[in-house]
């Protein structure tokens, strides 16, 4: 694949790339700068919405909204008028130790987001993280509870029958049944385990055709796997730390994908000076639908 710059805008975390079909246009967050982006596709016109804390994560709604994860909270956003909605706190009592991450909106219409260890005041980050279902009720249940550093990588097979999960730190991948008629999670089997060298699993997408593509934040790459785990292509990125690939455009064949500046060496950002601008390229297949979280 041949990837270039979708614009200039230069993110310190650049991640959670959501493609919109209704607008086509492209959304995604960078967390520090508490920033939501929205690219149109067509004009190339930017928008943007700063909020309260760190944004970790976003998804797309039936009602038109946005559902955003901010620091400790989830809620539902109106682009249009700036009025947003609490939905949920998520890990209140621990807003010294860990905030919210990677989230999407699952095939049940419910936005599921993983949370993280956020210190950077001990010697090495700890499994303290979980991963929550959220309803447009306002329920949370905690699906996942620890054995968790950095939750990740969450993606869905077409027919939504498969979730794939992901700890950045650890460098795991699983794979879970899933119904998406409930939101149950069953039989979990990890698939893979990469290292630095590999690339450690980052945010993650499915295609069309059931395979997961997942960002080796820690190797300039995706790594493209099959559902059982068999590494079936290793794809080069023109960033050094690429956080999520996002299929997008009118045919989901485009392939777009965020990355990370925050902490990259200075001999990395000179090899990869897109690092932090998301790019994009045209995909050998097409992902998986996009799926809107059920606010009506």
């Amino acid at each position: 694949m041949e990837f270039k710059p979708l614009n200039e805008v230069r993110c310190e975390t650049g991640e959670g790339p959501t493609w919109d079909d209704r607008g086509q246009a492209l959304f995604q967050v960078d967390i520090p700068a508490r920033t939501v982006y929205r690219f149109d596709a067509a004009s190339g016109a930017t928008q943007k919405w700063v909020f309260p804390s760190e944004v970790g994560s976003i998804g797309l709604t039936e009602s038109g909204r946005l559902v955003v994860a901010v620091r400790h909270a989830v809620g539902l956003f109106d682009t249009v008028d700036g009025k947003w909605t609490q939905l949920a706190e998520i890990e209140p009592e621990r807003v010294r130790t860990t905030r919210t991450n990677d989230g999407k909106v699952g095939p049940d219409g419910a936005f599921w987001v993983g949370t993280m260890d956020d210190r950077d005041d001990i010697p090495a980050k700890e499994p303290i993280a979980s991963l929550y279902r959220v309803t447009a009720d306002g329920k949370v249940e905690k699906k996942i509870d620890g054995g968790v550093i950095i939750s990740n990588g969450l993606a869905w097979s077409p027919d939504g029958k498969t979730m794939y999960h992901t700890d950045a730190r650890a460098g795991w991948i699983d794979r879970w049944d899933f119904d998406p008629a409930t939101g149950n999670i069953g039989r979990r089997t990890r698939i893979a385990t990469m290292d630095n060298e590999s690339g450690r699993p980052d945010g993650g997408a499915t295609d069309a055709d059931g395979n997961y593509w997942s960002a080796g934040v820690s190797a300039h790459c995706l790594n493209k796997f099959a559902p059982d785990g068999k590494l079936l292509e290793k794809i080069e990125v023109p960033v050094a730390a690429p956080t999520m690939p996002c299929f997008g455009g009118k045919d989901l064949r485009i392939l777009y994908v965020t990355s990370l500046r925050t902490g990259r060496a200075p001999e990395a950002l000179a090899r990869y000076p897109l690092t932090g601008v998301t790019v994009f390229g045209r995909a050998p297949v097409a992902g998986a639908p996009v799926v809107r979280f059920r606010d009506r």
